[in-house]
Parts: structure tokens; sequence; C-alpha cells
């Protein structure tokens, strides 16, 4: 490859047409690029009209993917200038269908790939990338067994990391020289891959025990070891390892699970701005969540992690949790519970007494009624679960119950936002996993927040990152929590509980600095700043071309 052809390749430093004609003659490109130089401005409202006559989302996502491939700084700007479009083309929704037709439309490696077949090549697989201890702020790793809502896609799951970083840095500014994605391919339960001659993973079963548990150790420490500043970033694992990983190592490495931790945040900070409309205290909350799972779970803990700041002690705090599941209530006397449901299931002499269906299982509406819940969430992903009784029934127990149906997509949630208002009266307090237009209802507009993470994670890593903290506590996912519910003002009736996406940078920055400062008071900051607003800002990183090109540009 030519000086010229080297120059134009490097994806995260090129300018392509926007190289002036001294830096044209200076690094080799006289002859190799048209006469017209163009601003990136110029630049990003060509890929924009190219974008917008791709036929589907799915197209865009191709588009977008092959200018990510060919010019970084063009890519984050059209993505930046136009997030609230983009971010469901470059992440879920889109992703999902990406994803089934990886293998099939594979184009560029973006990602460290660690085979369970080769544990000891992961250190080897790190040290290809040639970068130092103090090159790299984030790694995104998953071993694709839970993608959105398809399920296990195996080494076609690489770009659910690929794509987290995206939103980072679009969102928060992370800078895109800076982060790993990285790929734990322990082979595939699905037999679709395993049968596509295509497929370009391990071609086996899922691995599971000591084999899985040795790659996932070798991935901790050799991460942690090679790149001690970063932060790592679980997403998509399975929920019988999501939260043993989480729980065996928060107190060891610098990670973080985006299901559990952030989607237990967002759902906080949904809680954070009912709060405000109720006038009440997260001491007085009863929590039924329907679909214990990894996020289910994830959410309890993080209720519960806010119940306990507020005064409770750790049994207090579990005792106002109920979870059900597709057995029903959880109870401790089921056989075969997962250890992530241990700690939240109640004692079945304290439900004796309670109605059963014929397979012996209490349901959501006999719960609701029993334990007259202030906050119902739904992570079931069974649509219309939250049937007009169990609605009715909630509205009877408080005055203003907190409803939070977030399965996604529209198929798959509990319940409809119109129906939720309609049948609580407009007394609900809703906010959903899905976009959601307004609800119109007794003269009152209701306006339905999103439970997006996207509102949560950049700036929550933005904030780990500036602050140097050794560890992601629960100090700084309240604190980033409270950031997001303090960008919307609940005073006027039907306002949303989320703040929109629309002005996702601004927010990011306002979490990160709110993280930084718990990550300081729960004494894990490493790094001190005598002006901490004006370092978040100077730490997020900006899609733009700085000063003359030059040859050989620093990262």
């Amino acid at each position: 490859m030519d000086r010229a052809q080297r120059t134009l390749s490097d994806a995260l430093h090129t300018r392509g047409t926007a190289y002036t004609t001294d830096e044209r003659r200076q690094l080799g490109l006289v002859g190799r690029l048209p006469a017209a130089v163009e601003t990136l401005e110029q630049q990003a409202a060509r890929a924009y009209a190219q974008l917008r006559r791709q036929p589907d989302d799915l197209a865009r996502y191709v588009y977008l993917d092959a200018l990510h491939d060919r010019n970084e700084t063009l890519y984050y700007r059209l993505l930046t200038d136009h997030l609230t479009e983009l971010l469901p083309v470059v992440y879920d929704p889109t992703i999902g269908e990406a994803i089934e037709q990886w293998s099939h439309d594979y184009r560029r490696s973006r990602a460290v790939y660690l085979s369970v077949d080769h544990p000891e090549d992961v250190r080897a697989a790190f040290e290809s990338l040639e970068l130092g201890p103090d090159d790299v702020d984030l790694v995104v790793v998953s071993d694709a067994q839970e993608i959105l809502g398809i399920g296990d896609w195996g080494v076609n799951g690489t770009d659910i990391s690929i794509g987290k970083l995206a939103v980072y840095t679009a969102a928060a500014g992370i800078h895109p020289g800076r982060v790993v994605a990285v790929n734990l391919d322990v082979g595939t339960d699905n037999e679709t891959l395993l049968a596509d001659p295509q497929y370009l993973g391990n071609r086996h079963a899922r691995v599971t025990g000591e084999a899985y548990d040795r790659l996932v150790d070798a991935f901790l420490t050799t991460a942690a070891e090679l790149f001690p500043a970063a932060l790592l970033h679980f997403e998509d694992f399975g929920p019988s390892n999501a939260r043993r990983i989480l729980v065996d190592n928060a107190a060891k490495h610098r990670i973080f699970n985006d299901d559990m931790q952030g989607t237990g945040a967002i759902v906080v900070a949904a809680v954070v701005a009912a709060l405000q409309v109720t006038g009440e205290g997260f001491d007085d909350q009863r929590l039924v969540v329907f679909g214990a799972g990894t996020a289910g779970t994830g959410m309890a803990d993080q209720i519960s992690a806010a119940m306990r700041r507020a005064g409770l002690d750790d049994d207090a705090a579990r005792g106002r949790v109920w979870l059900i599941d597709k057995h029903g209530l959880v109870t401790d006397d089921q056989t075969g519970l997962p250890d992530y449901q241990q700690a939240y299931a109640r004692p079945a002499s304290e439900v004796a007494g309670w109605t059963r269906d014929a397979t012996g299982a209490i349901d959501l509406l006999t719960v609701v009624r029993q334990v007259r819940p202030t906050i119902l969430i739904g992570t079931s992903t069974v649509h219309g679960a939250f049937t007009e009784d169990v609605v009715r029934a909630l509205a009877a127990g408080v005055e203003r119950p907190i409803l939070l149906p977030l399965s996604n997509p529209t198929g798959r949630i509990e319940v409809m936002p119109a129906d939720a208002i309609a049948w609580s009266d407009g007394r609900a307090l809703v906010a959903v996993g899905i976009p959601a237009e307004p609800v119109e209802h007794g003269g009152t507009t209701y306006t339905i927040g999103q439970a997006n993470n996207a509102l949560l994670y950049p700036g929550l890593g933005l904030g780990t990152i500036v602050s140097g903290a050794g560890h992601v506590t629960d100090g700084m996912l309240l604190a980033a929590a409270t950031a997001v519910a303090g960008q919307v003002d609940v005073s006027a009736p039907g306002a949303a509980l989320l703040p929109p996406v629309a002005d996702l940078r601004a927010s990011s920055a306002t979490v990160a600095v709110a993280v930084a400062r718990a990550a300081a008071a729960d004494g894990v900051a490493t790094i001190e700043h005598e002006d901490l607003v004006q370092a978040v800002h100077d730490a997020m990183w900006e899609p733009a071309y700085r000063g003359p090109a030059s040859a050989g540009e620093a990262r």
C-alpha cells in the first residue's frame, strides 16, 4: 500500500476531500483526490443525503457501518448531528437485524475475538492492538448469549459491543481511538447458526462451567493488567452469568454491567422523578417486578439499594420487593431458583393463604391485590400482561402508582401507555421501554418518557473515566439516576418522567459530573480536578478536523 493510500485508509485520522491543497502536497495526496476542498459540514451534508436515499433502516445501518470504516470523524459528525434519528439505526432495534445477518454480511473486523477454545491466546490478542497502559479508557465485552430480544447469536453478536461504543462516543464524547470492542466466543446454542456454513464463530455448543469461567477470568485479568485505567463494560450476558460475574468481580475490577446496573439505574431515574410527584421517599415504596430475569432483578437491586440509602436495613429493603417469573411469585420453597432471584424469594409461610392458579402459582393479579405495590415494573416481554384488571387493581391500591412497562419492541410491551392512562383514570405515573406518542385523557396531555439506557450509561462511563474511579459504586449509579431525573420538570400535569434523547451530549455531561462527584464522595476517585465541570467538557471528544493535518498524526 502506497503512502497516499495509507493516509486515506486511516479511518481515525483521514479527512478525505477536506484535505487542503497544501496538506495534499505534504502528505503525498496530489492527484489522489477530486479538486474540491470541502469542509466537514459539506461532507456531512452529502453523507446525510446518501443515507436518506437508503431504502430501509438495515440498509442505513450498512451505509453507516461502511462510513465508520472509511472516516470516523465524518461518521461521528453525522451521528452526533442526527442522534435522535440515528440511535435506533446504529443500535436497538436495527442492530438486532444486522446481528442476525452478520456472518453473511461480514465486511471488516473492528473487534478482538477471544475464543473459549484458546484461552492461552487472550494476551496475544490484546497485545496485537499495540496499545499501551494509558491508551484505553473503555472496553465493551459481550458473549452474546442474550442479545436484546433475539437471544443467543454467538460471534454474530460482535456488533453489539461495537454499537455500544458508538453510542458512548456520540453521546458522551468517549474518544473512538481509546476504546476496544471484545467478543467472547464461547460457542452458541443457536442451531440455525451451527447449521449455517457461513457462520464465522466457534462451531460448537455454548461452553459453560470451568472452561467458560477460565476465559472470563483471563479476559478480566489481562484487560485490567494491560489497560489499568479502562472501564470494563459487560453487555448482553445471559442471566446465569451476568449477575454472578458482576458480584464476583465488582470489588476487584472496574466493571459495569449495563443490563443490570444501567437498566436498573434508568428505572431508578424514572422513580426519582415520580417520587417528586408523590412526595414520598424510597423507604416508602413497595416494588413488584414482573419478569425476574437479569434486567428485572437488576432493577430490583438498584431500587433496593436506593431504599437502603434512604435508611432501610438490608432485610427491610429486600422485604419491599416481590419478583414474579413465568412460574408466578418467586418463593423460597421453589426448587432450582437461579442465584439472582434467591435474595428476593418470599417466605412460603408469608403467602400460604394467597390464591393460587391450577398449577399452584401465585399470579400477577393476586400479588398486586395483596401487596398494593407503589411501583409495578414489567420486563417480561409478555404483551398485554398488565391487563385492565391488573392496572385497575394497582390504581385501587395507591393514589399515584408508578407503572413502568419496559419490555420492547411494541409487540412485547406489557401494556400500551394509552391503556395504562385510561385504566388508571390518569393517576398512573408511566414510563415505557419504547418510543411512545403523547396520550390525551381527561383534557390532559400525558408525555410518555422512554426508559432508554442511552440517557445514563454514556455519562456514567464518562464520569468514571474522568474521576479515575477504581470501582462503579451504588452511589455513582444513584447519582447518575438522580442527574437524569433532574433534567425533567414533573410539576406540570402529564409531564414525562424521563427526558428525551434530543440533547444527549449535554445530558451525558451533566450525568458525568454527578457521577464523578459521587466517586469522590464514595472514596473511589483517583483523579482530582479543580474545575470538575470543565474537566468533563475537556474530556469529551468532538468529531472535528483539528488543525493542520500531518503525517503520522497522534492518537
